[in-house]
């Protein structure tokens, strides 16, 4: 699938692998000023998408950082082991984006609607996520070494408060004075396998809805006045993307068949675009699909954020403790 396709629909690309996928693609080289990391684990694989340069980040239409992206399919699975190795590899890779002191005060933000299951990612993580400010202050007795002072907030969403929730969350910055904030979000994905297996972590902070084509005030450095750290996982996909995929695949096994490739031969340039256009037309295209189990798909995954969340910053805290912690 082409960048332009993107561009025409107005579909945002939020996971940087996948922009940095199709830009690849569509030139044929390396992109000058990315730089690509690989590992493998038993259940899972990381990318590491670095944006170093003015260039690249236009090419790839998003701000220079580190893009970290963790892929388990096995995710879906709900293979136990699968989900611990991927909250420890979370934990481990989101430690790698901050140094801070063990008395350090954190800010933990579940963006999203409650009301909404695909985007109720954000407030499900905070729901499951050790908060421990409280206890500094009123019951220090009861913690040990190794627990830093972590706050948290699902502020809703403009529709619902009629306020932005950048601002909910400056607020809330200015009182507090957090070292760091963590923002948690869903996302939209170019593919529906990477819906629930996929997990990115960026320290360039986040637009709210994003994903769906909204232009909205960002939660960044330059927003917050303090370094934020967005952590997402795909949910949806947007429909002209589903339908692009259908149609090229339909496309394909015309050509390759000898009493069809005339049919395909005659086909204009722009037959896909009008006919996703066509279809997609009641709903100005912005129509986005979600699986019918999405509500487990959230449960487990805002699990496995909370937790990899909480050993990156309690380091007296690992998997089986946290799980002690849920119930």
């Amino acid at each position: 699938m082409e960048l332009d396709f993107y561009k025409k629909f107005s579909i945002n690309i939020d996971l940087a692998v996948e922009a940095h996928d199709l830009l690849r693609g569509q030139t044929g080289r390396e992109i000058s000023g990315v730089i690509v990391d690989r590992e493998k684990y038993e259940n899972s694989s990381v990318t590491i998408v670095k944006i170093v340069e003015e260039q690249a980040e236009q090419l790839m239409g998003k701000p220079r950082g580190n893009y970290i992206t963790i892929e388990a399919p096995s995710l879906r699975d709900n293979n136990r082991l699968a989900q611990q190795e991927v909250a420890e590899v979370l934990a481990k890779k989101l430690s790698s984006l901050f140094n801070l002191p063990e008395n350090a005060n954190i800010l933990l933000v579940g963006l999203g609607n409650w009301n909404a299951t695909p985007d109720a990612l954000g407030p499900k993580v905070i729901e499951h996520s050790m908060v421990t400010r409280h206890l500094f202050k009123y019951a220090p007795e009861e913690l040990g070494e190794g627990m830093r002072s972590v706050s948290a907030i699902a502020p809703g969403v403009l529709g619902i408060t009629g306020i932005e929730t950048a601002e909910i969350i400056k607020g809330i910055v200015e009182k507090i004075q957090p070292e760091l904030v963590i923002v948690v979000d869903s996302l939209a994905a170019g593919s529906v396998d990477r819906i629930a297996t996929t997990i990115q972590i960026a320290d360039t902070g986040i637009n709210p809805g994003s994903g769906i084509g909204n232009q909205r005030t960002g939660i960044n450095l330059a927003s917050m006045g303090v370094p934020v750290i967005a952590i997402g996982i795909p949910t949806v996909v947007h429909a002209a993307v589903i339908a692009q995929v259908t149609v090229e695949h339909f496309l394909e096994q015309l050509k390759a068949n000898p009493l069809l490739n005339q049919i395909y031969q005659n086909l204009r340039p722009d037959f896909t675009n009008q006919v996703i256009n066509q279809v997609l037309q009641p709903f100005a295209g912005n129509l986005m699909v979600t699986p019918k189990e999405i509500d487990s798909l959230i449960s487990s995954t805002s699990k496995i954020v909370a937790g990899g969340i909480s050993m990156a910053l309690h380091p007296a805290v690992n998997f089986e403790d946290f799980n002690i912690y849920l119930n």
